[in-house]
């Protein structure tokens, strides 16, 4: 009973709250002259975010290759 309802918090905690913006992104900017651009734009910023952290991760892994302390196992 107690797992019923931890899952129906989450599932409320997601369409309630955490995805509100998402929503009214769809329901409002979406429906007006530029509303393709505007949602794109949070599609683009996630992959911009993405990118810088690929790069991130791409630099350690050299950085540690060339001090020979990379785990190879």
């Amino acid at each position: 009973m107690i797992a019923g309802n931890i899952f129906e918090w989450i599932g409320s905690l997601f369409t309630d709250f955490l995805f509100a913006p998402f929503n009214w992104l769809r329901l409002t900017i979406a429906k007006s002259d530029a509303g393709w651009w505007t949602s794109n734009a949070v599609n683009w910023f996630f992959l911009l975010v993405l990118l810088v952290l690929f790069a991130y991760w791409m630099k350690e892994a050299a950085r540690f290759k060339k001090e020979g302390t990379e785990d190879r196992a």
